[in-house]
């Protein structure tokens, strides 16, 4: 089910950078741009402000919550070409264009990654 290559997106919270998610080897991490902490506020109440990174086993509930559900997940999925049980995948399809404040955008290359935070 997991990919060879890890998987990382940019954090957008009203179109400004908020930080990165991403896969690791064992689960997931979200981290603050470093910027944003100091100017920013909190994505989530579940994610408050600070510069160490979050770690957890399985997706943070807060981007589980950006996902589609029951048969509207299952249209998705098809359309996407994504397995429904790859919750990072979905996210990675889904969630450029959310109607909240808080955006996912897939990172193409570690140079994007790069120039951003710099």
């Amino acid at each position: 089910m997991r990919q060879e290559k890890l998987r990382k997106a940019k954090v957008l919270y009203k179109d400004q950078l908020a930080g990165y998610l991403s896969e690791t080897p064992t689960g997931y991490q979200f981290t603050y741009d470093k910027g944003y902490v100091s100017s920013g506020q909190p994505i989530s109440v579940a994610l408050p402000l600070r510069e160490e990174p979050y770690e957890a086993p399985e997706l943070f509930s807060f981007f589980k919550g950006l996902l589609p559900e029951g048969w509207y997940l299952a249209i998705v999925s098809a359309t996407a070409k994504v397995d429904a049980q790859d919750a990072f995948g979905i996210l990675l399809a889904t969630a450029s264009d959310t109607i909240g404040a808080v955006t996912v955008h897939k990172i193409q290359d570690e140079g994007e990654l790069k120039n951003d935070e710099a």
